[in-house]
């Protein structure tokens, strides 16, 4: 006696929670095969039903599972319905009934009742068979975002949906931190350091940095990108003037080994971020690695205002009307008035006759890549900023044409360090592939990757690494850096009146001429 198996292909649980989320009909059918034809079969159905509907987890099946016997002749054939259509279940029918008259009829009332339970009744369901909480739909709306802007569509090498078709299913979310705790560990499975979960009150705090402000220490701090032997930790890669930390010596390069007596060796770098960050006039202890010498130092938080620009006109010794008068510009960080000031800038130095510009990314650590772009643009004519590239390659192209530039044609020296990073280092290698101006200094940071920022319904928010970049010589630069074109003197002051001083004294250690400064 031969055995013909009838059956419903499974419906993974990810349908479930695709119904409302974008679900894609394509993607999921059932199969319903008769595989012989013989005088004398036994006929053995099994579907996934339950309670008239189809159930998304596996735990919730009901399985059905009947044989009959059967005299009657039948014809091979296969049957498949898509979700989401009743016209499929229409066709079903009609094909079976050209078979009608070659099966008994407990068999084809066997068929048609599976099939129809099977496909009209997931097609007609609006809902999943269980309620999403409020806690759910947060969870799920932090998980669609990544999904749409993650660089790596492998997402580390795992099935993203089935990622969250477990986590819906195991992990407690029955109150709101517990949601956020789910959120975590879903990006932790990225293994990307720069993409991370913000709750209300960082994501707050993260934008009004980037506006302008921020309560801290003052200082940008970085992972270490050599590994010569140097204690684990993270390090400095720049001080903000006058902050905090730039009055209690710490320098660019200390390593912090610990932050309120937590080792740092394992803690990720916006986790310290955070901790460095506090209400006002509140304390942190830092345990910090300054060369040989290890220091401990109590910091004061404090409002620091970010005023993104310095300048000043640096006059150098000469004849007449033509002795050099160069437009010092010192950027700091790129938040949402840099490219405003930078052009505010310009427009001063050049009423006073400037004939060149040094801009200084020295310490620089970014901050908004848009911001970068807009710099970009006024000092370039024409030509590629910065190519944009995910798995597949480039996927995007800043240029430009032009329209915002105001500072194209004057010589332009830009000098940058490891503490230069992220924006800075979009800008330096704009600047450099597309000869508009000579680098001087060390390699850049060498963080070749951006995150976007998306707020979330309830406040919170996510920090996405949404794509690398590539310079307009297509360089990528992650854990390399922009290499300069000549490095500065020794003892190179990063003070404008320092600065200036260089150019202006020829017995000084650090002494760069004019001509130095902007020949190739």
């Amino acid at each position: 006696m031969e055995v013909l198996q009838c059956s419903a292909t499974r419906f993974s649980s990810q349908f479930a929670v695709n119904r409302n989320h974008h679900f894609t009909p394509k993607t999921y059918r059932c199969t319903l095969q008769v595989l012989q034809w013989k005088p004398q079969y036994t006929l053995r159905t099994q579907a996934s039903i339950g309670y008239g509907k189809f159930r998304g987890f596996n735990h919730k099946f009901i399985l059905l599972n009947k044989s009959f016997d059967s005299h009657w002749s039948f014809l091979s054939m296969s049957c498949r319905c898509r979700l989401a259509s009743k016209k499929h279940a229409v066709k079903v029918t009609n094909l079976l009934q050209k078979f009608r008259r070659r099966v008994s009829v407990p068999f084809f009332q066997l068929v048609l009742t599976v099939f129809l339970v099977t496909s009209i009744s997931v097609a007609v369901s609006s809902t999943p068979s269980w309620a999403l909480s409020e806690e759910n739909l947060l969870f799920l709306e932090a998980w669609r975002t990544i999904d749409r802007a993650y660089v790596d569509k492998t997402f580390n090498g795992q099935s993203w949906f089935r990622y969250r078709e477990n986590a819906l299913r195991n992990e407690p979310m029955n109150t709101r931190e517990e949601t956020y705790m789910a959120i975590r560990k879903m990006i932790a499975t990225l293994n990307d350091p720069f993409s991370r979960f913000l709750e209300p009150e960082k994501f707050k705090s993260l934008r009004s940095g980037t506006q302008g402000a921020l309560t801290g220490v003052g200082l940008s701090i970085g992972y270490q990108t050599v590994s010569d032997g140097s204690p684990a930790g993270l390090v400095v890669i720049s001080v903000y003037p006058g902050g905090p930390a730039d009055r209690a010596g710490i320098l660019n390069g200390d390593v912090i080994m610990a932050i309120d007596d937590m080792s740092s060796a394992t803690m990720g770098i916006y986790d310290a971020a955070d901790r460095l960050q506090g209400p006002e006039g509140s304390s942190v202890k830092l345990t910090i690695l300054s060369g040989s010498e290890i220091k401990h130092l109590g910091l004061t938080r404090e409002k620091v205002s970010l005023n993104p620009v310095k300048s000043k006109l640096c006059e150098i010794p000469g004849s007449g009307k033509d002795s050099p008068r160069i437009g010092y510009i010192k950027l700091t960080t790129f938040n949402q008035n840099a490219s405003g000031a930078v052009k505010e800038a310009i427009e001063a130095l050049r009423s006073n006759n400037v004939n060149a510009f040094v801009l200084d990314l020295r310490d620089n650590g970014g901050g908004l890549f848009p911001e970068g772009i807009e710099i970009a643009k006024i000092w370039l004519d024409k030509g590629v900023i910065v190519y944009i590239c995910d798995s597949r390659g480039v996927r995007d192209i800043y240029d430009t044409d032009g329209t915002n530039t105001i500072a194209a044609s004057e010589p332009l020296a830009v000098l940058v360090n490891k503490g230069t990073a992220s924006a800075s280092e979009i800008l330096a290698g704009a600047l450099k592939d597309n000869k508009r101006a000579v680098l001087f200094g060390e390699p850049t940071y060498g963080k070749g990757k951006i995150q976007s920022v998306f707020q979330l319904s309830d406040g919170s928010g996510l920090a996405v690494t949404v794509a690398r970049y590539e310079t307009p010589a297509h360089t990528d630069i992650d854990k390399v850096g922009v290499i300069p074109d000549h490095p500065l003197p020794k003892s190179f002051p990063k003070d404008a009146d320092g600065f200036c001083g260089c150019l202006q004294e020829p017995a000084s250690a650090c002494y760069l001429n004019r001509g130095q400064l902007f020949s190739r």
